[in-house]
């Protein structure tokens, strides 16, 4: 990682003595905060050249599936549209913690145990009676 370093530190002394970053819009203002800061300094320049590249990785791939499929399904009205919608969120769901639990991360996603919880209190939907939800 030395070698990028070293290059990226020459490139920004060339771009300094060339007066590159004189007239800049936000000189003197502070960086906006790093979208990665939370991952680790190992995986954080892979991370940046996927996305840069137009790259996600395959879980946030998945999870933006997800996210639509539910969406769809708020909005639909036709039964047997609903019947295939849930479906296919099955299939991704499942395919999803396949692959968290393949990389060790299966327990950092409780959110998912009370995900439909929680977005029915939001939204003040009433919760199902099926007596797993105690109410206060």
């Amino acid at each position: 990682m030395e070698w990028f370093e070293s290059i990226a530190n020459e490139r920004i002394v060339e771009a300094q003595l060339k007066g590159e970053f004189d007239r800049l819009p936000c000189k003197g203002k502070p960086l906006p905060p790093d979208p990665l800061e939370s991952v680790p300094d190992e995986l954080r320049m892979g991370f940046r050249l996927l996305k840069n590249a137009g790259a996600i990785p395959p879980e946030l791939e998945l999870r933006k599936e997800m996210v639509a499929l539910e969406d769809l399904l708020r909005c639909c009205r036709d039964e047997e549209e609903r019947r295939e919608l849930r479906g296919q969120l099955t299939e991704k769901r499942l395919r999803y913690r396949l692959l968290m639990e393949e990389r060790g991360w299966s327990a950092l996603g409780a959110f998912e145990q009370y995900e439909e919880k929680v977005e029915q209190k939001l939204t003040a939907a009433p919760l199902p009676d099926d007596g797993s939800a105690k109410r206060p």
